[in-house]
């Protein structure tokens, strides 16, 4: 299909699939518990770094940890004491075990015993004038494990552009913290990143969809083709090329409701 006729059939999609409907089977569905903003991005920002593997044991993690946070994360993360963290021991998911979330909950009170919000994480290392949001993503990288003794066996689940990753997992919560229309799913809590320097999350169901659209041509899933894929559909929605995050993953999990990758 042409170009115009592909603009047409994806906004369609996006249509169809971005509605409240998509919230409870994603783990966005997690943020969506709170109604503060600071519970929302640390929630966020947590479960989309564990958003590999089936959709149902990720939001199932995700409970637990809200449940070892007494169920309020911000006022956790912000008042626990060290003695606190012997609790989260047997808290695990795939590779990501004690270590990666001791080293979570160390960064997180650092941080937010100074900011406000996460947002100045990110969007720090960004002016208007940067076509997208990669030096946010690198500079977030080397924030995050700027603090003493940071493991370096927990690197493995910050992504960054810098060593060519596709950083599906910060895409995909940048997105949802960017991004605003009035369907309700994505938050738009921050306005120092504009949706239209956010970067398409890559995962497999995305990627496939996009090959056969001919939106990607790059053999690989690294940080190139998700370059290559955001400026395409950039082509179709300058200011909002995420959007068709919506419609590339939802045609992929309806055909195939595989795991997250």
């Amino acid at each position: 299909m042409n170009r115009t006729e592909l603009k047409a059939y994806l906004d369609e999609q996006v249509v169809r699939f971005n509605q409240p409907n998509f919230i409870p089977a994603d783990p966005i569905s997690i943020p969506h518990l709170f109604d503060q903003k600071q519970d929302q991005e640390i929630m966020g920002f947590w479960v989309s770094i564990l958003a590999w593997g089936q959709r149902k044991t990720i939001i199932n993690n995700a409970h637990r940890l809200i449940e070892l946070m007494d169920g309020a994360p911000h006022d956790f993360i912000i008042n626990h004491q060290e003695q606190d963290r012997a609790k989260f021991a047997d808290f695990k998911h795939r590779t990501f075990q004690y270590t990666d979330t001791l080293y979570f909950l160390t960064f997180l009170q650092w941080y937010y015993k100074q900011h406000d919000s996460l947002e100045d994480a990110f969007a720090r290392f960004l002016t208007p004038e940067h076509p997208t949001i990669e030096a946010a993503l690198v500079g977030f990288h080397e924030l995050f494990f700027s603090l003493p003794d940071s493991p370096k066996r927990t690197r493995k689940h910050i992504a960054t552009p810098a060593r060519n990753s596709s950083c599906k997992r910060l895409n995909m919560f940048l997105r949802w913290m960017v991004r605003t229309d009035n369907s309700g799913v994505d938050f738009g809590l921050w306005n120092r990143i504009q949706p239209s320097q956010l970067m398409m999350p890559l995962d497999v169901h995305v990627e496939r969809i996009a090959r056969r659209l001919g939106l990607v041509q790059r053999k690989q899933r690294d940080w190139k083709t998700v370059v290559e894929l955001t400026d395409n559909l950039r082509q179709l929605d300058p200011s909002d090329p995420t959007k068709y995050d919506f419609a590339l993953f939802g045609i992929g999990v309806l055909e195939k409701d595989n795991p997250i990758q």
